[in-house]
């Protein structure tokens, strides 16, 4: 085992809340030993701490994770590439089972061309907020949420370094209306009772001007999925 780096993308995974020690072999930093009878999960990191609850709470030894960087979202074109590299490290590092933790997100069928080609499967749906609320719940309120900006408990935690200063709100708050303008509401699909995430949530949406619904979903199908997902 080689040894591990003080800072980037390890130092961060390692910092979350109840994650297990990683393990470095290679570029790539895996949530335990990498072998055959484990099946490694690539995500986003945008899920990395509803994926470790899960892992933990429903006793998913099995399953390794890593992550990719979450604002990969921002440039949803480089998604497929960058999982096909993880794909190909995973393999590297000794995984034979592969899991991508990834909705199509925006990438208008690319992750799914080259996940065909790798012989990996995803998690269902267009996006997160299928996945959290449920493909089925998702797809019933469709026409109700045309017009609805999405939070999770993650795009709440980080709207400003995700959103709002990317967009250039802090300088310019008088552009909120050319960006939110058509929106009438923010739905929050709340992963855990946070009250303090709550609150957050309520101030972006005041913030932009805008309804606010709240509609707690827990893990979704994204637990399912996870939970699903046997070594062989």
């Amino acid at each position: 085992m080689s040894g591990r780096r003080s800072g980037g993308r390890a130092a961060r995974l390692r910092a979350l809340d109840g994650a297990e020690p990683l393990v470095e072999k290679g570029a790539p930093n895996y949530t335990t030993v990498p072998g055959p009878e484990k099946v490694c999960v690539i995500a986003c990191g945008a899920l990395a701490h509803e994926t470790l609850d899960i892992i933990r709470l429903n006793g998913l030894d099995h399953i390794a994770l890593t992550c990719l960087p979450a604002k990969l979202h921002n440039a949803p074109e480089d998604i497929a590439p960058a999982v096909e590299r993880a794909i190909q490290d995973a393999r590297t590092a000794g995984f034979e089972q592969i899991y991508c933790g990834y909705a199509d997100c925006g990438t208008g069928g690319a992750l799914d061309r080259v996940l065909a080609r790798e012989g990996v499967e995803r998690l269902p749906g267009a996006h997160c907020y299928q996945f959290f609320s449920g493909v089925d719940a998702f797809a019933a309120r469709e026409q109700d949420d045309l017009r609805a900006f999405f939070l999770t408990d993650f795009l709440a935690r980080h709207f400003d370094g995700l959103t709002w200063g990317p967009l250039g709100l802090e300088d310019h708050p008088d552009l909120r209306d050319m960006y939110f303008g058509n929106y009438e509401k923010v739905v929050f699909l709340s992963q855990k009772n946070d009250p303090d995430l709550l609150a957050r949530a309520r101030e972006i949406a005041d913030r932009l001007g805008l309804s606010f619904d709240h509609r707690p979903t827990g893990y979704g199908d994204l637990e399912t999925s996870l939970s699903g997902l046997r070594a062989e």
